[in-house]
């Protein structure tokens, strides 16, 4: 059904990025790939993503080799050696140049935008680095979507977007006009962008807002990389707010499905006005969606958990919150089951098992 469409995913190094080449590449699309490689984080685990789906960039491994190729403005193709319909691209979305040579070539029918500058706490201190990939980058994609005539944009957008709002479960019927991080604000921004290229250029979006998402193959700043890494090797955990933080885990297989069921629910223009009135939707061919598990844990429980299926208890030292982090969250997730007929429903126990299995045989822990 999908063996002659193009579909471009930006941050396929990255962790739900890494999945979603694994999922397209079995419905047999033809996958466009593109990450620049930031070094965020341990730039390894990027580069084993890469391999897995046969892009081998060893003559780029190199702190001196990596940074030498991100200064290259022309975006550098690579053809994978076990996949024949997946192509990745090593380019950065905010250069304009290279997003618009990217279409050009590949003409693709949906995109999933995924690059961006994660984290909350990075934003307290690199804040440039927000602005220039997240808003910069996004509209560059946006861009290319227009003149490229693209069906469907889905973008990530973050359940950091509530911000102050305190009314649990997160809707997406809710205020968003509260943000309590830069990172937050800006995949608001992205929200709003995506709107007015609906309205004005009738280019159909989506927006994914994720929920906590964990799972193999993860980010290593997130919890349960850093928890499993450091209980593994003896170190003290940093517990923020005492542990009493609650989080809507969501795994990544997931989330994945959740995407793949809402390429084809693409958003359609309507001279329905009452749209207007739920913050979600709009006349525009323009939709936002949850996408999380509905079942929050305490993040105190949440290292239980992981400790039974590490079989070793942790060490913590008992922190303060931090600034720009929101105290609970959870996702009401009616609107994504009443459009695809599914909601995340991974028990925590199962997903943290998986990410433990994996996360030992990627490091060789016997």
């Amino acid at each position: 059904m999908h063996e002659n469409k193009t579909i471009l995913i930006t941050g396929t190094a990255g962790f739900i990025g890494f999945h979603l080449v694994s999922a397209f590449l079995k419905l047999d699309f033809k996958v466009v790939g593109i990450d620049s490689i930031n070094p965020y984080y341990d730039t390894k685990l990027k580069f084993d993503r890469l391999k897995f789906h046969g892009i081998s960039l060893e003559h780029i491994r190199s702190e001196k080799g990596l940074e030498s190729n991100i200064l290259k403005d022309e975006p550098i193709a690579y053809k994978s050696s076990i996949h024949e319909k997946y192509t990745f691209y090593k380019a950065n979305i905010d250069n304009q140049s290279s997003v618009e040579e990217i279409f050009n070539k590949e003409e693709p029918e949906i995109v999933i935008n995924l690059a961006a500058q994660p984290g909350v706490r990075h934003s307290l201190t690199y804040p440039r680095d927000y602005i220039t990939s997240n808003i910069d980058g996004f509209l560059n994609i946006l861009e290319g979507c227009r003149s490229s005539a693209v069906k469907h944009l889905l973008y990530a957008s973050s359940s950091s977007v509530y911000g102050l709002n305190s009314n649990l479960p997160f809707s997406s019927k809710d205020n968003v006009d509260h943000p309590i991080s830069l990172y937050g604000a800006t995949k608001r921004s992205n929200e709003l962008m995506a709107h007015c290229y609906s309205h004005l250029f009738k280019i159909p979006t989506t927006g994914l807002r994720f929920f906590t998402v964990y799972g193999p193959w993860g980010r290593p700043d997130m919890a349960l990389y850093s928890f499993t890494k450091s209980i593994l090797e003896g170190v003290p955990i940093d517990l923020f707010n005492n542990g009493d933080m609650i989080r809507d885990f969501t795994y990544v297989e997931d989330i994945v499905e959740s995407i793949v069921r809402l390429i084809d629910k693409t958003p359609a223009s309507s001279e329905d006005k009452s749209l207007l009135d739920q913050p979600y939707t709009s006349t525009a061919p323009y939709r936002i969606f949850n996408i999380g598990n509905n079942n929050p844990i305490i993040l105190g429980d949440f290292l239980r958990v992981l400790e039974n299926a590490l079989g070793k208890k942790a060490i913590i030292n008992f922190k303060e919150a931090q600034p720009g982090d929101v105290y609970a969250t959870q996702a009401d997730v009616n609107e994504l089951i009443q459009t695809i007929g599914y909601s995340p429903s991974t028990s925590i126990e199962d997903g943290v098992k998986r990410f433990v299995n994996w996360y030992k045989e990627y490091y060789n822990f016997n």
